[in-house]
């Protein structure tokens, strides 16, 4: 196989891996690849075997999100590729870095419809930062250190890094491979604090709307700071809900799917808002009706695309938005905020998380599972979270506090939930790591469970279990009424499912058996499946089916 001296350009990639600080890669095993496979084996990056391109893609996203760094997938040409965009598309509109690496067909094949041959860039072009296929075995650690600088970015992202089989295997000069340049974005105009200032100090209910790019240690400390420094009633974007203590008294909410009318009224009332690393996209906004049109907006983001796109705010900065954050906690504050304004904020959040128990005749309310969880954990550890109405009470009645994370892709594409469960307990090992997943989610990537007890990795998958495809039977019965089609699931039991597979397997099927079996998942030391069965009535934490077409 290769060279270990590093004298083949497959040595020479995972060499330019580890060189960019690369501790862990993710693949499904393919031949087009197995060079760097060999690689692999001495070169102190652990190697994590997956069952699915599109769980191991998932698997590296979440990896990103918690090591701020690119999180890197090795797959096969053609079908791996494929099964893998998934986690390419959600990496983008999470602006989350991710490094693909395909094996591709051998060189002297390309362009002549070869076995399982793929247009990469057609394929990829439009929902990643670059594709950069590698023509001379000579160029192999210049393409990927290019791909991996694309990923970081000003705004990270996917990247595509397309390498031909037998150009891993060509011999190359043994040349050491340089660590990464930093590449920052620059901070904010001299004068952009003291104009945002100013139009602070003329506001009486401003919010400050955080999204994604204040993902990083150094952005929650500079949140905190210049939300307190300044009196700052916090929101957070669509699954960015562990940017901001959800215990705090100025945190005012995550804008989600299923934000409440009563929540977006309140926020509507703002008469500025401070919109810091979020694109405002569709969900946040709520279908670009937050804020209000005739709201001052101050819009901060690294991509001088984004502000002043879907709307027209008062001063815009294309610039980093935690240095933004950092020069304003360290400014004098200037506003005098409503002190109702706060607190009306902050009540409604608090009373929103606020369990009161609900019994149903068909299942387990899922909010009362949510609850017990986020007291036994008190809000710490990493939670994960796949794609379904079922989310809904996860966002309401699962507190994050600073110690916390809570992980879910915007793209609300099923399948995240268990990949990312298994990427975290392996990147955390002494953090309990909890996934909230239904039925229809954990069919579809719930094959990385074996993963899991491979890794003997400590994962609680709590499985919401109403047989539907909520979310879709919750359209179903508003646009036609009493007609069924499509929706409704056979599943299994997932509870001996799990021990087919070699982790523990428990059930909740009634009110009494919540906490006591909670309890014993959090304590096991391997992979838990906890199979909850669930009301259906109670469709989502804001929903309910009443009668056949009835949803109120």
């Amino acid at each position: 196989m290769t060279d270990h001296a590093g004298t083949t350009a497959a040595a020479r990639l995972v060499a330019t891996l580890r060189a960019h600080g690369v501790d862990r890669v993710f693949c499904v095993p393919g031949e087009s690849f197995l060079p760097v496979l060999d690689g692999l084996a001495d070169a102190g990056i652990d190697l994590v075997t997956c069952r699915h391109e599109g769980g191991a893609a998932f698997m590296a996203l979440a990896d990103a999100k918690l090591t701020g760094t690119p999180g890197v997938v090795l797959v096969n040409r053609g079908p791996g590729a494929t099964n893998a965009a998934i986690a390419v598309h959600s990496a983008d509109l999470d602006a989350t870095g991710l490094l693909l690496i395909v094996g591709d067909v051998p060189t002297v094949e390309r362009g002549r419809r070869s076995f399982q041959e793929l247009d990469h860039q057609g394929t990829f072009a439009g929902m990643s930062r670059g594709v950069f296929t590698v023509g001379h075995p000579h160029h192999v650690a210049e393409f990927t250190a290019r791909a991996l600088a694309a990923a970081r970015g000003g705004v990270p992202g996917p990247a595509v890094l397309v390498v031909p089989e037998d150009v891993l295997t060509a011999p190359v000069p043994t040349i050491v491979s340089g660590a990464p340049v930093a590449t920052e974005v620059a901070p904010a105009p001299a004068d952009a604090i003291d104009r945002a200032l100013a139009l602070l100090s003329g506001s009486r209910r401003p919010v400050l709307v955080a999204g994604s790019q204040v993902d990083a240690p150094q952005g929650r400390r500079a949140l905190k700071e210049a939300a307190h420094r300044h009196r700052l009633p916090v929101l957070v974007t669509n699954k960015r809900q562990d940017l901001f203590d959800n215990t705090d008294p100025l945190y005012a909410g995550h804008l989600h799917l299923a934000t409440p009318a009563h929540q977006r009224d309140l926020v509507g009332r703002a008469d500025l808002v401070l919109a810091v690393g979020t694109r405002l996209d569709a969900v946040s906004t709520q279908r670009y009706t937050l804020p209000d049109p005739g709201t001052a907006l101050v819009h901060v983001y690294p991509d001088a695309t984004v502000p002043g796109g879907a709307y027209r705010p008062r001063l815009a900065y294309a610039c980093s938005p935690i240095a933004f954050l950092e020069q304003l906690a360290a400014a004098p504050p200037r506003a005098i905020v409503d002190d109702d304004w706060v607190r009306q904020l902050a009540d409604h959040e608090a009373e929103q998380a606020r369990w009161a128990p609900v019994t149903a005749g068909d299942g387990v309310v899922f909010g009362r599972v949510v609850a017990v969880l986020s007291d036994l954990t008190s809000g710490r550890g990493v939670v994960t979270i796949d794609a379904g109405n079922f989310t809904s009470w996860v966002h309401r009645y699962h507190r994050v506090v600073e110690e916390g994370r809570l992980l879910g892709i915007g793209s609300s594409a099923m399948g995240f939930g268990v990949p990312a469960g298994v990427a975290a307990a392996l990147r955390h090992p002494e953090q309990p790591t909890v996934v909230f997943v239904g039925d229809g989610g954990f069919l579809m990537t719930g094959s990385e469970l074996a993963t899991a007890v491979q890794r003997h990795a400590r994962v609680v998958i709590v499985v919401a279990d109403n047989g539907s495809y909520g979310t879709i039977r919750q359209h179903q019965e508003r646009r036609c009424p009493g007609r069924v089609v499509g929706t409704d699931l056979t599943n299994p039991d997932f509870a001996l499912l799990a021990h087919a597979y070699g982790a523990l397997g428990l059930t909740i099927g009634t009110d009494a058996e919540v906490e006591p079996v909670l309890s014993k998942a959090l304590a096991h030391p391997g992979p838990v499946v906890v199979h909850v069965r669930t009301s259906l009535t109670h469709i989502s934490a804001y929903q309910r089916l009443t009668a056949p077409g009835r949803v109120r």
